[in-house]
């Protein structure tokens, strides 16, 4: 066993996310961590690392167990290199590295500090520690990130590009436990190949927060979130699938006889008080203090499961099983999407456009978007698709971005952009929810009252 935890609460305001959850992890073995949108995968993580602390419960491991996650935003790093970002996470490094660099100049006949340095330089030798930086710029280029973009700041990467960033910093953290939170967001499908492969060779303890199904085939266990505790399948998702398709008819089932002998019970309760009155003895009144009690048991033990199955399984199920999982199924997130105005024909124009930084990203790029059309960009990550879209934006608001090194982007003056964000704006993230809800809507020059807040929420 590598770790055992058991969370009897944790709270995310006034939300209970997690109630009497426990699950244990295992050495060597990979588990995808599943669960709907909002029901604190990420904040399970944030307990087993330690940053958060605010909960009841225990997570116990080995004394010297290293853990490392991965991150989903870089606001905080935008500014630092892939390479130095991932030298961060290798243990001890920079504090060696410092005695190495300083300690010559200052130690002079000091004994302690000249032990200390003669420590600190058997140390970064047998850890392979001056070949380390040379090591990690040529894993970042097997992910086709090159020595170019391994100095640049973390801020002009891709999405893509920073997933990969984050698969090297784990590879050399010389952890014994990975957390991933969703590494395939932002990959192309070369890279999600070259993520799988990795995947597949990993040695490592890891625990998966995924959506991905390809991901998902790849892992020993699954570890459910669902109604605020944790359950634990053996076997990857496939299996998973027809464990959970079996175990969810069987709780419906359970569900609906435990509601049918309540009103059983209820009938039975009546009968007997009505009995009470003109009885010669207290039997009916014996009666229905036991009726009660069972009727009483029964409707606090009773919780509503929240029933979920795959797509296949429930196709397969009979009518009468559907019909009684439609009626139970865990509800899903209603997308409302607004309809644009409709008089402009001819939206952007793009002739001749070259973008890039340093050099030409992408070009000879020609094309128009008219009203109604949908374009879909293609490529492979750090190829300057993000960087296209950032100068069209800039272009269209009447711009001259640095990035447009060729060529003339036109925009309609009635064009309207919506922006859906990688990485949501670092302006949000101190914000309480509601209140960056009403900021999106300010900032694109809408009022909002609060009760259309709630209602989006």
């Amino acid at each position: 066993m590598l770790l055992s935890a058991t969370i009897s609460e944790k709270y995310m305001g006034s939300k209970l996310l997690l109630k009497e959850a426990s699950f244990m992890l295992q050495e060597n073995r990979k588990t995808a961590l599943i669960g709907r949108n909002g029901a604190g995968k990420s904040t399970l993580f944030h307990l087993l690392t330690g940053d958060d602390t605010d909960y009841v419960g225990t997570v116990d491991t080995p004394k010297s167990l290293r853990i490392v996650a991965t991150a989903q935003e870089h606001h905080d790093v935008d500014t630092t290199t892939p390479v130095n970002y991932i030298l961060d996470y290798i243990p001890d490094y920079y504090t060696l590295k410092h005695v190495l660099d300083t300690y010559p100049d200052t130690m002079g006949d000091d004994l302690d500090k000249i032990h200390t340095f003669t420590e600190a330089l058997q140390t970064f030798t047998d850890r392979n520690y001056y070949t380390v930086e040379e090591e990690i710029v040529q894993m970042l280029e097997g992910f086709e990130i090159d020595m170019d973009a391994a100095y640049r700041p973390m801020g002009s990467l891709s999405g893509g590009q920073k997933r990969f960033v984050e698969l090297v910093k784990i590879s050399f953290s010389q952890a014994d436990l990975l957390l991933l939170d969703e590494p395939t967001n932002h990959l192309d499908y070369h890279g999600k190949a070259q993520f799988l492969s990795w995947l597949k060779k990993l040695n490592t303890a890891a625990l998966i927060i995924s959506h991905d199904r390809d991901v998902l085939r790849e892992v020993d266990s699954v570890l459910e979130l669902r109604d605020k505790q944790l359950f634990m399948y053996s076997g990857n998702y496939d299996s998973y699938i027809k464990q959970n398709g079996t175990s969810t008819v069987t709780q419906i089932s359970q569900y609906e006889s435990a509601l049918k002998r309540l009103k059983v019970l209820k009938t039975q309760m009546n009968t007997a008080k009505a009995r009470m009155g003109g009885a010669s003895d207290n039997r009916p009144k014996i009666l229905y203090e036991r009726l009660k009690g069972e009727h009483d048991a029964l409707k606090d033990s009773l919780t509503k499961p929240s029933f979920w199955i795959d797509k296949d399984t429930v196709e397969s199920l009979s009518d009468t099983v559907t019909e009684s999982y439609d009626k139970y199924k865990a509800r899903g997130i209603t997308v409302r999407v607004a309809k644009p105005d409709s008089h402009v024909f001819q939206l952007l124009e793009l002739e001749d456009v070259a973008v890039g930084y340093t050099h030409h990203l992408v070009e000879r790029i020609n094309f128009t978007i008219k009203h109604g059309e949908r374009l879909q960009f293609r490529g492979r990550n750090g190829a300057g698709k993000s960087t296209l879209i950032s100068t069209i934006m800039a272009a269209a608001a009447g711009k001259k971005p640095e990035t447009l090194k060729k060529g003339e982007i036109k925009a309609s003056p009635k064009l309207r952009i919506g922006f859906y964000e990688q990485e949501i704006s670092g302006s949000y993230l101190d914000m309480k929810l509601g209140d960056a809800v009403s900021q999106c809507y300010h900032d694109a020059g809408i009022s909002i009252p609060i009760d259309e807040v709630r209602s989006i929420l």
